[in-house]
């Protein structure tokens, strides 16, 4: 069965940065949205918007056929999915949980394992495009499942994301994902050193970033986080904290099958270092902030 508007009611745990846009875009498509967050005043803004609001995960999954989680890490997932009063014990059989987390691709395994077990699909299904994207309904999405869930949960992910690609089996997605996040942190890194570099020649950093956005170093990266370096506002679109988790996804993963990731081993000691630096709530972006204290720059908290 195609999870369409008219015949799907679906589940939202998570109101977070990225999942309140998420879960608003989804009521703007026309589903039946209830959705659980542990601060009840996000589900409340939501029920304000149109949604329907859940005191527990319980409430919220009972009468749901497509429940989609969006929360911080691993962790989460499994307190949210498989523990008690979660997701599995409550959801009826025959439904689909689609995880939007970024968690490691073994976690996405396990879920999977276990929802089998009860008669319940499994999508792993990241996203990416930050905040923005989530708004704006533009997010690319890697998933990871069998292919006749994916085609079924097809229009769900029409109302989230423009990019929506099948990767492989349980727990592909979040590999994805995670080459995804090695790629930002390392593009962001580099427009940081760019930047500090441009402005300590003397160069007009505004037309210098225009027109490199114009050539091979263009990137969306630059484009999404140019304006917010200019004007130093790192409030977090992806926060510094969360892109941590994910370097050290990426290079365990990367580990466990013998890759090398020596970029990704060396941005993962600068997001950790940004976080010690107190910059942990600050939007990845502020890694400008980092490369100006290792040039000797004084950095304002």
């Amino acid at each position: 069965m195609s999870h369409t508007p008219e015949k799907t009611k679906v589940a939202f745990i998570g109101l977070g940065i990225m999942g309140a846009p998420m879960a608003r875009n989804l009521i703007g498509a026309g589903y039946d949205v209830t959705a659980y967050n542990r601060s009840q005043a996000k589900v409340e803004a939501f029920v304000e918007d149109g949604g329907k609001g859940a005191p527990s995960v319980a409430e919220a999954v009972r009468e749901a056929d497509v429940v989609i989680t969006m929360v911080p890490a691993s962790p989460e997932v499994e307190e949210v999915v498989l523990h008690e009063g979660g997701v599995l014990e409550n959801v009826r059989s025959g439904a689909l949980i689609i995880d939007m987390s970024s968690i490691t691709p073994q976690t996405s395994v396990n879920v999977a394992k276990a929802a089998a077990l009860k008669g319940v699909d499994v999508l792993d299904a990241p996203v990416s495009g930050g905040e923005a994207g989530a708004v704006e309904g533009a997010l690319s999405i890697m998933v990871g499942g069998e292919q006749e869930v994916f085609d079924a949960a097809k229009p769900v992910f029409e109302a989230l994301g423009r990019t929506i690609v099948l990767c492989g089996p349980h727990g592909s997605g979040q590999t994805v994902k995670a080459a995804n996040q090695l790629i930002v942190a390392v593009n962001i890194e580099a427009v940081a050193e760019a930047v500090v570099f441009l402005e300590k020649s003397g160069v007009d950093l505004p037309a210098a970033l225009d027109v490199l956005g114009g050539g091979l170093a263009g990137s969306t990266v630059l484009a999404r986080k140019k304006e917010n370096i200019l004007a130093g506002d790192f409030r977090p679109g992806f926060k510094t904290d969360l892109h941590h988790k994910d370097m050290g996804i990426v290079t365990d993963a990367a580990r466990d099958v013998g890759a090398a990731v020596p970029a990704g081993a060396l941005l993962a000691q600068l997001v950790a270092a940004l976080r010690q630096q107190g910059d942990g709530g600050l939007d990845h972006s502020a890694l400008v902030r980092g490369v100006r204290r290792l040039s000797g720059e004084k950095v304002e908290d």
